[in-house]
């Protein structure tokens, strides 16, 4: 199937958007029934990000290959399988369409449509957190294209739920997600000064995963060592 590139660009605008107010919204909702528990807060936060993901992959990857991610953009464009242009464009959806999801989430909330986070993200660990997890969300992506693409979406879901236990950022890997969770003070908010380290490590550790994958995935003859 050959699908325009309005129609790519369409579908990572809708997927990003969704996933920001999926993000964001299951937030909110976490946040105000677990009466302050924190850890069920994160947990509804979780396993509705987790659904999300396997859900808007699955619908939306046959059109645009479902990246909803600068960095994942960022793996595919050093592998050559997407052009400048293209990958420029994508971002540009990516970072606006979250944006939009983000204000969508409080709109749904009856909560005041601009925001600015407040919420501190700082320190050496989370950014390390964000690096991880970003490492091994392409990773998992990467490697899934080339031997099990019917379980991209599967995968990816259930990394990011796994990476939201197991990180110490509880695993934005996500650089539009990032920039678009400085605009909410909410449960999933993250304060704008710390933003720029989350970046950087994570579209740091995409290049450095794509680099491994290549590597790692490629196919030799039997005699090779």
């Amino acid at each position: 199937m050959t699908f325009s590139i309005s129609q790519k660009l369409a579908a990572e605008g809708l997927g990003t958007a969704f996933l920001l107010a999926i993000v964001v919204g299951s937030g909110i909702m976490g946040d105000a029934l677990s009466n302050g528990n924190d850890a069920i807060a994160l947990l509804g936060n979780t396993i509705a990000t987790g659904a999300g993901l396997y859900v808007l992959i699955t619908i939306f990857g046959p059109v645009s290959g479902a990246h909803f991610n600068p960095a994942v953009t960022l793996a595919f464009l050093i592998r050559r399988e997407i052009s400048l242009t293209l990958a420029a464009a994508f971002v540009a959806a990516q970072i606006f369409s979250g944006v939009i999801g983000v204000f969508a989430a409080h709109a749904m909330f009856d909560l005041e449509i601009m925001q600015q986070s407040i919420k501190a993200r700082a320190g050496t660990g989370q950014a390390l957190g964000e690096a991880v997890a970003t490492f091994g969300l392409v990773l998992t992506i990467l490697a899934c294209v080339k031997f099990r693409p019917q379980a991209v979406a599967m995968a990816v879901g259930m990394f990011i739920t796994a990476g939201y236990w197991f990180t110490s950022s509880t695993s934005f890997a996500n650089p539009a997600v990032t920039i678009a969770r400085t605009l909410t003070d909410t449960f999933a908010g993250i304060q704008a000064l710390d933003a720029p380290a989350f970046l950087l490590a994570q579209f740091s550790a995409a290049a450095l995963a794509t680099g491994v994958a290549a590597w790692m995935f490629k196919e030799h003859g039997p005699n090779h060592a």
